[in-house]
């Protein structure tokens, strides 16, 4: 559905983006993650064909993005990080508007329906200066779906909205995935985690990992991770740990508590409690540690130099 070939993007001498290579399958929700200035909004400029890339290629169902830029732009459904909506129209106006420009057939209808889609049937008639901050998000993405595109691109579908709303916002992408194949812009790991089926990790206008949220953090995982806390662990406990060949890797967090890294495709705990019973320290509590997208998020973007 979409294929992205070594995208660059120079603004003057600096590389907002450079090389990303990626594919998102028709239904799929790919997640785009980074933090502020990553890259992320340029990627999608560059896909919405708003912008030509400085170099590489980008094809939306087989549209290139520059030289087929109205085709692409007919099968894409565009939510800005600021949604482009007028405070002076009702919500029915406003999206029979858009219908118009994009010469949807079976006008009323579809408006209707889209509607119904974001749940806003029943404001049809306000002016979207009246809306809430969520119900105008949710204006946004219908602007973005009364086509009935092909590929839906929201860049931070979430930003500034209560938790409500954002559960809200959420429920309804889900929904439109697997009809649509959808990119995701966001800098919230909870996000990419409730909302995505696979996640593109962007840092300094280079992607540093794509796969499943799920295999990202297997695959920082290696081995599993257990707390240890202790009544009173010695001055060398760390040293006593780390000469358990079950034990990989020992941190303390505090005098007597401890975060123990098992040999990969080994269960260290009852090797530690059998350690810490026999020396008397005194269990207090063992037991393992999840890691999370955060985790990993943390761990490929904390380095000033971008891992290859």
């Amino acid at each position: 559905m979409i294929q992205a070939d070594h995208l660059t993007k120079y603004y003057g001498h600096q590389a907002a983006i450079q090389n990303l290579s990626f594919h998102v399958a028709r239904g799929e929700i790919l997640g785009l993650l980074g933090p502020n200035g990553a890259g992320k909004t340029t990627t999608m400029r560059i896909l919405t064909a708003y912008m030509p890339p400085s170099e590489g290629t980008a094809l939306v169902n087989g549209f290139d993005v520059f030289h087929d830029s109205l085709e692409v732009r007919r099968r894409i459904g565009y939510l800005p990080e600021s949604a482009p909506l007028y405070p002076d129209m009702t919500v029915s106006d406003y999206l029979n508007y858009v219908a118009t420009l994009r010469k949807v057939n079976h006008r009323p209808k579809q408006v209707c329906e889209t509607l119904e889609k974001v749940d806003l049937g029943a404001q049809r008639n306000l002016l979207i200066g009246k809306l809430s901050k969520g119900m105008r998000q949710r204006l946004g993405i219908a602007q973005a779906i009364v086509h009935d595109p092909e590929v839906l691109i929201l860049d931070e579908p979430t930003i500034g909205l209560d938790p409500r709303q954002i559960m809200a916002v959420r429920k309804l992408i889900r929904d439109l995935g697997g009809k649509h194949t959808v990119i995701l812009s966001t800098h919230l790991l909870s996000e990419v985690e409730q909302i995505c089926s696979r996640v593109l990790i962007i840092n300094k206008g280079q992607i540093v990992a794509e796969d499943t949220p799920a295999n990202l953090i297997l695959h920082l995982e290696g081995g599993e991770r257990v707390r240890l806390k202790t009544l009173a662990a010695p001055a060398d406990a760390v040293n006593t740990l780390r000469s358990l060949p079950e034990v990989s890797q020992v941190c303390q967090i505090d005098a007597d508590t401890f975060e123990l890294e098992c040999s990969l495709g080994l269960d260290c705990r009852l090797a530690v409690a059998q350690l810490v019973v026999e020396r008397g320290w005194g269990l207090l509590e063992l037991r393992t540690v999840s890691i999370s997208l955060e985790d990993v998020f943390l761990e490929l973007t904390a380095d000033q130099q971008v891992r290859q």
